[in-house]
C-alpha cells in the first residue's frame, strides 16, 4: 500500500512533514488573516469606540457605529479561529523538531482564542445596551451609558489578559524555528524576545498604568518585527531546504556493502 503523502498526513515520530513548504505557506496565509482581523478589531475598532473614563462619549460612539461594532465582533471571532488554524498548521510543520515544545506552542493559542471569543461577547453586549432603548428605560440614560462603558472596560482588560498567551506561544515557536534550521536563527531569537516584550507590557499595564501609556508603543516594536518577519517568511520563502550535510550524514550512517563482515 502506498503511504499517505498529503500535506497534513501523519508522519512517524521525528520525521519531517511530506510538504514543508506548502504547509509553511498555508500557515503564512492563516497568520496573515490573524494579523488583518486582529489588527482591525484590536488596533482600530476597540480603541475607536472606547473612550476611557467617559461613559456618555463611549455610549454615543457605540450607538452611532453599530455596524462597525458588529464587524469588529466578527473580526475578533475570525481572529480566534485563524489563530488556532495557524498554530495547528505550525504544529504539523514543526512537531518533528520537538513534540513537547510544539505542544507548548499550541496550548497558549487555544487559551488565547477562548479569551478573544469571550471578549467579543462583551463587545456585542455593549452594543446591545447602547442601541436597545429598554436598557435606558430600566437603568436610566446615565446608568445605561455607564453599563456600556463597564462592558467595554471588561472587554479591554480581557484582551489585555489574552496578551499573556499571545506572548507565551511565541517562545516555543521561536525555539522550534531556531532549532529546526527551517528558518533564520535570528528570527527564532526575535520570536523569543517578543515573548518578553508582550509579558512586560502586560505586567506594566496592570501595575503601572501611567508608565504603560508611555512605553506601550516601544514594547510593541519587537513583537511587530518578529511576527511580520515570520508571516512574510512563511509566505515568500516557506521554509529553508534541508541541508545537504544532513542528508550526507544520514547516508554515512547506513551500512555499506563493503563493510559487511563475512563469517
Amino acid at each position: 500500500m502506498k503511504p499517505a503523502n498529503g500535506v497534513f498526513s501523519e508522519q512517524p515520530s521525528g520525521v519531517a512533514p511530506a510538504s514543508p513548504k506548502r504547509l509553511a505557506r498555508i500557515a503564512g496565509i492563516f497568520y496573515l488573516v490573524v494579523g488583518i482581523t486582529g489588527g482591525f478589531s484590536e488596533g482600530f475598532v476597540d480603541p475607536f469606540l472606547h473612550v476611557a473614563g467617559d461613559a456618555d462619549a463611549t455610549s454615543a460612539k457605540v450607538a452611532a457605529n453599530e455596524s462597525l461594532m458588529r464587524v469588529g465582533v466578527l473580526a475578533h471571532l475570525t481572529d480566534a479561529v485563524f489563530f488556532l488554524l495557524t498554530a495547528v498548521t505550525l504544529y504539523v510543520l514543526l512537531k518533528h523538531v520537538g513534540k513537547h515544545a510544539a505542544r507548548l506552542m499550541v496550548v497558549p493559542v487555544f487559551i488565547a482564542a477562548g479569551i478573544i471569543s469571550i471578549s467579543a461577547v462583551f463587545t456585542f453586549a455593549a452594543m446591545l445596551v447602547a442601541t436597545d432603548g429598554s436598557y435606558a428605560t430600566a437603568f436610566g440614560p446615565a446608568g445605561s451609558s455607564t453599563l456600556v462603558l463597564l462592558l467595554l472596560e471588561i472587554q479591554h482588560f480581557t484582551v489585555l489578559a489574552a496578551q499573556v498567551f499571545f506572548g507565551l506561544w511565541l517562545a516555543p515557536l521561536g525555539y522550534l524555528a531556531f532549532k529546526s534550521g527551517l528558518f533564520p536563527k535570528a528570527l527564532g531569537i526575535m520570536l523569543i524576545l517578543a515573548t518578553v516584550s508582550y509579558l512586560v507590557d502586560v505586567v506594566v499595564a496592570f501595575l503601572l498604568p501611567g508608565l504603560a501609556v508611555q512605553i506601550h508603543v516601544y514594547l510593541g516594536i519587537v513583537p511587530a518585527i518578529a511576527e511580520i518577519w515570520m508571516v512574510l517568511y512563511l509566505l515568500i520563502v516557506g521554509v529553508r531546504s534541508p541541508h545537504r550535510t544532513d542528508r550526507a550524514s544520514t547516508v554515512e550512517a547506513l551500512p555499506s556493502p563493503s563493510r559487511v563482515e563475512t563469517p
